[in-house]
């Protein structure tokens, strides 16, 4: 699976219309008809992949960028005709406070930078979309949180799949009791990862490894295929190329998780193998496989009753006009994508590197 590699070098809110018009003057007001205005800070591969989508979008569009390289504010003005008032840089992004034509801010920006940014972004009174994994650890991601929460903004992180119409048909067969009582999910992903000297291969930006990137996948699959949170974790890592792989950035590593209904889950998170992106839930009465997954192509599904056959449209724009309503519409999404959903995984990513580490079981508290 390929995600937003060839990055960087630098670094319901509308419940009803009167209380937005009485929040403070910096979170301007969003109009019930309006699209949303979406500014993109790091104008990499990713960022990219999503402007392109949101050509498709009805309910978003494309008004503002941000960036440390001025030839990619250029060619951003040029393609989607973006004013450069609606320009900045790193230093002076904070002035989109007075800007009325930002509503949101979509981060695409190493993990490692997507804490300081967040926070200023909530501090300008703008809502924030931050890419997965939202932060490094646990700890900036409630601060995130509570940061957004703090400014009366919305956070939300970029989890496409949640929208993806596989992914939600095996979602409400489960909760239909199609699958009897779950009983194991297994979740494969990986890829074999290029240039050593990129930033998802540096510890200060990436916060670490596969786990970091592609993992996530599976760790936030395990969650929704499954519906639950799981309550312990243990993990083993592998490590072939030390050099490629530095202290701190993890090649391979599988993990186990538990639930609170007595299911399990094994999975592998690799950069190491490449034609790995394969989701299988097993239960009491049937069960249902995803491969691939979580690509950015079309998703191949199928359970014991068949094959799945919704039609496939460009997760991005779902993506973006599904968080359209959530933000200017207070719509509530079936699988929550909310800041306190990305919280939950990094706590699991804190336990697997814990458990890495201890050899040991360790136990999970997600609330």
């Amino acid at each position: 699976m390929k995600t937003r590699r060839d990055f960087i070098q630098q670094v319901a809110l509308t419940a009803a219309a009167v209380p937005l018009l009485r929040l403070p003057a910096i979170a301007h007001p969003l109009r019930e008809e309006s699209q949303l205005r979406v500014a993109f800070m790091g104008l990499g591969g990713y960022a990219n992949r999503v402007a392109d989508a949101m050509k498709d979008c009805t309910k978003a569009r494309i008004t503002g960028a941000i960036s440390g390289t001025p030839s990619k504010l250029s060619d951003w003005q040029q393609r989607f005709n973006i004013p450069a008032a609606n320009c900045y840089n790193y230093e002076n992004f904070d002035k989109i406070k007075d800007n009325p034509d930002i509503d949101v801010v979509y981060v695409t920006t190493p993990n490692g930078l997507h804490h300081s940014q967040v926070l200023r972004i909530a501090a300008a009174g703008k809502h924030v979309i931050c890419e997965k994994p939202m932060a490094l650890n646990a700890r900036e991601g409630q601060e995130m949180v509570d940061a957004c929460k703090k400014a009366g903004v919305q956070l939300l992180i970029g989890y496409r799949m949640h929208f993806e119409p596989k992914t939600l048909a095996i979602n409400n067969m489960r909760n239909s009791g199609v699958f009897g009582k779950v009983k194991f999910f297994q979740g494969q992903c990986g890829f074999t990862i290029g240039d050593p000297t990129q930033w998802r291969l540096n510890k200060e930006l990436a916060g670490g490894g596969s786990i970091m990137d592609i993992g996530i996948y599976a760790i936030n699959g395990s969650r929704y295929m499954t519906g639950e949170d799981p309550i312990w974790v243990t993990a083993q890592e592998v490590k072939t190329d030390p050099v490629k792989f530095k202290p701190g950035v993890d090649e391979t590593i599988m993990f186990e998780m538990g639930f609170p209904s007595g299911a399990v889950a094994s999975c592998l998170s690799t950069y190491s193998m490449n034609y790995l992106d394969r989701f299988y839930l097993i239960g009491e009465k049937g069960f249902a496989e995803l491969q691939p997954s979580t690509g950015y192509g079309p998703i191949k599904g199928r359970t014991h009753l068949g094959e799945l056959t919704q039609p496939h449209k460009t997760h991005q724009t779902v993506q973006m006009d599904e968080m359209a309503d959530i933000i200017l519409r207070g719509k509530k999404p079936v699988i929550p994508v909310n800041g306190e959903e990305g919280v939950k995984d990094l706590k699991i990513i804190d336990a697997i590197y814990a458990a890495v580490k201890s050899g040991k079981k360790e136990t999970l508290h997600l609330g």
